[in-house]
Parts: C-alpha cells; sequence; structure tokens
C-alpha cells in the first residue's frame, strides 16, 4: 500500500509536456506568434543588427513599462508619465542648448523633475486621499502647460554628441546599443528590488490588501510614493534615450507612453487591481505590443487601425485576466 502511494505521489510530481505548456504564461507565446509572423513578412527582422535596433528603438517603453508595473502593483495608476517624458525631453534640451550646459547638468534636471513630479502623485495620492487617476491626469495637464511654456510651441534642437551618446550610439567596438545595455541594467536592479528585497515583498502586499498590509506594520503611504517615484524616475531616463535618439525635442515626443504602458502592463498579466503580476511579464508584453505594431507597419497598416488594436488588446487582456482569476477562484 505504502508503495502504491509513493508510486502515485511520484506520478504526481511528474507533469506531462502539455502541463509544462500551459503553466507558460501565455504573454511569451503571444510574443513567439507576433515575432514568427514578423518573420515571415520580412526575414530580415531576424538579422542581428535588425534585432538589436528594435529593442533600441523600444527600449524607452520598456523602462516606462517597469516603471508604470511598479505603480500599477500598488494598486494605483500613473497617467502622467508621457507628459513627464515631454517636459524631460524639452528640460534636457534646454539645458544642453547647444553646448552651453552639460551633460551632468541636463542629466540633473531630468531626474530632479521627475523625482518632483513622482513625489507629487505619491503625496497627493496617499497623504491628501486624491485618487491616482485624478492626480496623475492633474498632472499630465500641468506637464501639457509646462512643455508649451518651454518650448513656446516648438521643437528644440542643439543636442550635442555627448548628450546623444545614451539614446543613439553602441558601446565601444560592438554592435551592442548603449540603450540596450542601461535597459538591462535598469531590468536587472529592478529584478533584484521586486524579488529579492523587502521592498518588493511590501509592494506585493499593498496591492493586494493595503488595509492588512498597514494592520501588518508596513506603510503603504511611503511604499507607494516609491512605486510613483520609481515610475517617474523610469520616464526621465526614457526622455534622456528619445532625445538623444532623435537629436531633437518636441511637444509630442513622449505622447501615448502613458497608454502604451498601461496595455504592455495588461498584456503582461499584471492584474490592474494591484498585488498580482510579473516584472518580467510586464517587460514581454511591452516587447509585444511593439512587435505587433512592428508587424502593422510591415503590413503597411494605418494609424488608425494600430490605435483600434491597442484598444482590443486592453479589453482583451483585462477580460482575459478577469476570466482566469475567476476559474482559479472557482476551483479553490
Amino acid at each position: 500500500m505504502q508503495g502504491s502511494t509513493s508510486t502515485l505521489g511520484a506520478v504526481q510530481r511528474s507533469p506531462s509536456p502539455l502541463d509544462r505548456l500551459r503553466r507558460i504564461p501565455i504573454i511569451y507565446i503571444v510574443l513567439l506568434i507576433v515575432l514568427i509572423l514578423i518573420g515571415l513578412r520580412n526575414p530580415n527582422f531576424y538579422q542581428p543588427l535588425a534585432l538589436l535596433a528594435f529593442l533600441k528603438r523600444n527600449a524607452a517603453i520598456v523602462l516606462v513599462t517597469m516603471g508604470q508595473m511598479a505603480v500599477i502593483t500598488a494598486g494605483e495608476l500613473d497617467l502622467s508619465v508621457g507628459a513627464l517624458i515631454s517636459v524631460c525631453a524639452a528640460v534636457s534640451a534646454k539645458v544642453i542648448n547647444n553646448g552651453e550646459g552639460t551633460v551632468l547638468e541636463a542629466f540633473a534636471w531630468v531626474f530632479g523633475t521627475g523625482a518632483v513630479v513622482g513625489l507629487a502623485n505619491g503625496i497627493l495620492t496617499t497623504r491628501f486621499k486624491v485618487p491616482s487617476f485624478v492626480t496623475t491626469l492633474g498632472m499630465w495637464l500641468i506637464a501639457q502647460g509646462t512643455i508649451s511654456i518651454i518650448t513656446r510651441g516648438a521643437e528644440i534642437g542643439g543636442v550635442t554628441d555627448d548628450f546623444r551618446v545614451f539614446g543613439r550610439m553602441n558601446v565601444a567596438g560592438t554592435s551592442i546599443p548603449i540603450a540596450l545595455v542601461i535597459l538591462i541594467g535598469v531590468a536587472a536592479a529592478g529584478g533584484i528590488l521586486l524579488y529579492a528585497t523587502t521592498f518588493g515583498r511590501r509592494l506585493y502586499a499593498v496591492g493586494s490588501n493595503p488595509v492588512a498590509a498597514a494592520l501588518a506594520g508596513i506603510n503603504v503611504s511611503r511604499i507607494k510614493t516609491i512605486a510613483f517615484l520609481m515610475s517617474s524616475l523610469s520616464g526621465a531616463l526614457a526622455a534622456i534615450l528619445l532625445v538623444g535618439y532623435a537629436g531633437v525635442s518636441s511637444l509630442t515626443v513622449g505622447q501615448g507612453y502613458e497608454f502604451q504602458s498601461i496595455s504592455a502592463v495588461v498584456l503582461g498579466g499584471v492584474a490592474l487591481a494591484g498585488g498580482r503580476g510579473s516584472l518580467w511579464g510586464a517587460i514581454a508584453g511591452a516587447l509585444t505590443l511593439q512587435a505587433l505594431f512592428a508587424l502593422m507597419n510591415f503590413l503597411s497598416l494605418p494609424l488608425p487601425i494600430r490605435l483600434t488594436v491597442q484598444g482590443v488588446i486592453i479589453i482583451g487582456a483585462v477580460a482575459f485576466a478577469s476570466s482566469r482569476m475567476k476559474l482559479g477562484i472557482r476551483r479553490t
């Protein structure tokens, strides 16, 4: 009897290949399918230089997605990050001004601006109990006005080559973009912060149940404020890469990044209610979304169709996640 029980346990501990396949997050399967479709349409996409160029172009949105993931995991939302990118881009170009300012000065202004916006979002949301949707929407409007004041409605150029290194150049003697190295470094730091520190565990606890987290001694306001700060600083870094890549700053450089990042986070399986989701899933969601846009470019589909697809993705991803959650509750 004991032998048969142990045998049954051994069988149960050995999942079938189909079971292993079901355990793979669906976002990775979707990403693989989209990449295959791109390859069928444009085989040159699989060339190493083309893949590296794709990652360099989309490093900014992946950075923003990682920051947005932290905020959504905490149970909040950041709608200001797109306008913040435009503000930081304008600030960096204004400070550099054809070499009148240094790269370090530009960095100080850009990250200082991001820190102020992130802290303001966090404090208004947690201390003054303003819903994050309202707080960040108001901050978006303030940022839009600030952009108009800084740029006076025109593009700001004059970014020096020293500043453009981060968004456009490669590591010396290689074909590896510096932007990709920055992205990998931030992703590694984010993974350590979320999965190997007390902060990460507290962030998920706050997003799952802020009341229970507070009763457990967690400073909910501090955790959420740090999440907003992470989102804004990731937007500031994204602005540096975008201005470095384009060489100019415009009113629309960060337009749509707030919705693209939210779409990517949801597509990556992060729960909008907070407390559930993976950083790697969010990154895969961002890459999937950009790969899908690339596929639509290869198919010569117009912008309105891309926006429609993005809306369908958001609704479909949320509906799918909700159905899986209900199914999981019924099974338990």
